[in-house]
């Protein structure tokens, strides 16, 4: 695919003015740190009330609402950076941070590198959706597997190509180029994305592969979500990946996808609920792409919150650690009464069960600090 350089250039300058005005009345910080009471909060993890937090922009919007209500409710504010979850998890490593948020979780190289056991609490279930820039369509695009990979790959580069025209009767596609929009951050959104890719085209899977960063093989980087909506909105033509609610938040189109049963599905709450109604194994690391369920999203995915399982470190007081937890235990109790309204889906009762189990896990000197 050909793209003309000085379009790109502009394309790339113009996202950072419009990522600033993405969010305006969607309840999210400019400066991407959640939490409406934060305003002057410092930055060290020595403030006894701030809990330090950095990761996933997957779930920024509703952690964004959480920790307000949170901090409402016990005066225990959280300073939450939303920087991707490969920036979470290097933030985790280097122990500036109380917890990470991601989307993927911790691969064999990062958990070697932290060395001890990381703890992942799942937070909620998300869905990845595909936006478009066809301003045109009225009705909602459809794609299914193999096209979805193939323009991903930059094997189709016209909307107006004979597979896709086949799937969507009744559409009138434009001659339009297709620009791709991706990552260019570590990303548990890239990660949920690509293994879906991986699963459903033998063609992925052999050449860009699964993780939460891969080269590419066509299109243009943005940096977080905010960054990959910028894109699509600005550019004619534009698609890419982001999660349900940034594209609900500022009125993106997103496509239904063909599933397993051969369902073209639309990501709701719903349909990602029946994605991630599944067994749920003892350490919450379960993929929920390419589901099995009839009515399911198949690109939904868990985002995690990382923290260490051991939380007598770095001169880190219990009080300090008792709070992390008693945090994370409203996240994924009280809390899941906000998922809804934002877009998320909330956990299930197993998967609520499992989260108990991590959470009464974590110690201090060895002891639990859940009783």
């Amino acid at each position: 695919m050909k793209f003309n350089r000085s379009a790109l250039t502009k394309t790339a300058l113009a996202t950072a003015f419009l990522t600033a005005s993405l969010f305006a009345g969607c309840g999210g910080n400019h400066s991407k740190t959640a939490n409406d009471s934060n305003a002057g909060a410092p930055s060290s993890n020595s403030e006894s009330n701030t809990l330090l937090g950095a990761g996933s922009t997957f779930v920024y919007p509703l952690f964004s609402r959480l920790f307000a209500e949170y901090a409402t409710k016990t005066g225990v504010r959280v300073n939450y950076q939303s920087i991707g979850s490969g920036g979470g998890i290097l933030q985790l490593t280097n122990k500036t941070i109380d917890f990470g948020d991601s989307d993927a979780p911790l691969n064999d190289d990062q958990a070697k590198k932290i060395g001890v056991p990381v703890l992942h609490i799942p937070m909620c279930s998300g869905a990845v959706v595909i936006s478009y820039n066809l301003p045109e369509l009225k009705t909602p695009l459809k794609l299914t597997p193999d096209v979805l990979a193939d323009i991903f790959l930059g094997r189709i580069t016209k909307w107006n190509d004979p597979r896709l025209v086949n799937i969507n009767p009744g559409i009138t596609l434009p001659g339009t180029a297709i620009f791709i929009a991706h990552r260019s951050d570590g990303s548990g959104t890239t990660n949920i994305f690509t293994t879906y890719l991986a699963k459903v085209s033998t063609q992925w899977a052999g050449g860009p592969g699964k993780g939460s960063a891969i080269n590419w093989p066509a299109g243009l980087g943005g940096k977080g979500n905010e960054g990959v909506a910028g894109l699509i909105k600005q550019t004619p033509g534009a698609i890419g990946y982001i999660e349900l609610a940034y594209a609900i938040q500022n009125k993106m189109s997103y496509a239904g996808i063909c599933n397993k049963s051969g369902s073209f599905i639309m990501p709701t709450v719903a349909s990602t609920s029946a994605a991630g109604n599944i067994s749920i194994p003892a350490d919450a690391k379960v993929s929920l792409t390419d589901t099995e369920a009839k009515d399911g999203y198949p690109i939904s995915g868990f985002t995690w919150a990382l923290i260490y399982k051991e939380q007598n470190y770095n001169n880190r007081s219990i009080d300090r650690a008792k709070k992390l937890v008693d945090l994370l235990w409203w996240n994924t109790h009280d809390g899941q009464k906000f998922c809804t309204g934002l877009n998320y889906a909330q956990l299930s009762p197993a998967a609520v069960a499992v989260a108990e189990k991590i959470l009464r896990s974590a110690t201090y000197s060895g002891k639990p600090l859940l009783q």
